[in-house]
């Protein structure tokens, strides 16, 4: 902020009130400052300011001053740097570095790459003559794909493979969502590619339903051996590619249902990745508790009462993970109800008499005025749509369902798709979204 002590810079500089420093020589990197930490027993005192602070006992003065070349400071610290001399945990992790220099080194270059590098995304997203060529957990590592891609016809043939698989479009739609919307923007983690989600921890989360998803990869692993023992020159499809392309052909045939005919479109290329490559206690943290497009919450997670942890708002930072626009979001909440891709395959929020087609009933149920929403639970998640002249239940929704009749905006996009002409437009524009979510981690397509 603006004062007028001095001359407002150097010496005369407002901060936090600390006022300390522990190494004689602030440029060079070495272990001055756990051997500083050790060596010297610490006294309790005060900065000019009157903050607590500790500085060694019985110390020379051999820290420069940051300001005057003149003057000269015993070593001081934080709190928080004695607290890795004096707990018993990080004080042998400390000694052990303060031992071994090199190892200590090399580890704070491995974890100020990690920092520098946490949002960059996995190796393939390296350029440059220093790119490293030893490959860490924390990347996600993915295999070198070692085959040839399937072609056209391949794609159209294991379509109707998997079609004609007995599982359902709903199975089929759910289980391509889990594994690609697992992306995060934020730090280009997650993805359809690798297909971790039949790797742990996934395969136990939750959302995944983790019993019907085995059933899934079984007949997907089924096809995936059928197809590939028949390959002579080297053709294979992967796992993760068959779960992305039986999303697509579902969603094909859902809107084939709806009344439209139209080809989604799939790019081979994905790999699967190995258990040895998935950190899982890493991978654990990014377990959802909130998927609004799933129309899944977390039971064990209270409603909290600020908005900001709403499952609407929730939503829309699942969203922007996603890197989706308003539309984008609407038509995908709307579609994957239609085609009945929610949590436990619930009916809340399937508004519509014919699960299973991609059509926009969603929209046009949602903002029906015959229907009266009323909660039907004190947490006000859950509601009953009910008909305003008979009084007969209808539907059940969430709040993730009730936002796009209730916010301004999202009640705009929610009307274009609930128009007599607006089937077709929801179809096209739900396509062109899933394709986008399905390839989010396709860095080598941009």
């Amino acid at each position: 902020w603006k004062f007028n002590y001095r001359t407002g810079k150097g010496p005369d500089t407002f901060t936090s009130g600390f006022e300390l420093a522990w190494s004689p020589t602030p440029t060079r990197f070495g272990v001055q400052y756990l051997r500083f930490l050790f060596d010297y027993e610490w006294e309790l005192t005060k900065s000019p300011a009157g903050k607590h602070q500790w500085v060694a006992k019985n110390a020379p003065a051999i820290i420069p001053d940051a300001h005057d070349p003149k003057k000269k400071h015993p070593p001081m610290m934080l709190t928080a740097d004695l607290a890795l001399r004096y707990d018993p945990i990080y004080a042998e992790i400390a000694r052990r570095f303060l031992n071994n220099p090199k190892e200590f080194e090399e580890a704070f270059a491995k974890a100020w790459f990690k920092l520098i590098h946490r949002d960059l995304g996995p190796p393939s997203c390296y350029f440059g003559p220093e790119v490293p060529k030893e490959v860490f957990p924390w990347q996600d590592p993915l295999p070198k794909r070692d085959h040839e891609l399937i072609d056209a016809e391949d794609i159209r043939a294991l379509k109707q493979e998997i079609l004609a698989s007995g599982l359902s479009i709903p199975q089929l739609v759910y289980t391509a969502w889990s594994s690609a919307a697992t992306y995060r923007d934020s730090d280009r983690r997650g993805g359809a590619n690798g297909a971790r989600i039949r790797l742990a921890p996934q395969n136990q989360w939750v959302v995944n339903h983790p019993d019907d998803l085995a059933k899934v990869l079984a007949v997907y692993q089924t096809i995936q051996k059928r197809f590939n023992g028949k390959q002579q020159a080297g053709k294979r499809v992967s796992l993760a590619d068959l779960i992305v392309l039986g999303g697509c052909a579902a969603v094909e045939a859902a809107a084939k249902k709806a009344g439209v005919e139209i080809t989604v479109p799939f790019t081979p290329g994905r790999v699967d990745a190995r258990q040895e490559q998935t950190d899982v206690e890493f991978y654990a943290l990014m377990e959802p508790f909130a998927d609004g497009f799933r129309n899944y919450w977390k039971e064990e997670v209270p409603l909290e009462e600020s908005i900001l942890t709403t499952p609407e708002y929730l939503l829309v930072d699942k969203a922007q993970l996603l890197t989706l626009t308003v539309p984008e979001m609407t038509v995908l909440v709307g579609g994957l109800r239609a085609l009945g891709a929610t949590y436990r395959y619930d009916k809340h929020g399937v508004l519509t008499q014919s699960p299973g087609a991609l059509s926009n009933d969603f929209f046009v149920n949602l903002l029906d005025m015959g229907t009266e929403w009323r909660a039907a639970d004190q947490k006000r998640y859950l509601f009953h749509g009910y008909d305003r002249k008979t009084g007969q239940l209808k539907w059940t929704a969430t709040r993730v369902d009730l936002i796009f009749g209730h916010h301004e905006e999202l009640r705009a996009v929610a009307e274009v798709y609930a128009a007599a002409d607006g089937r077709e437009k929801l179809v096209r524009d739900f396509v062109a979204a899933w394709n986008k979510v399905m390839n989010l981690d396709r860095f080598e397509l941009a």
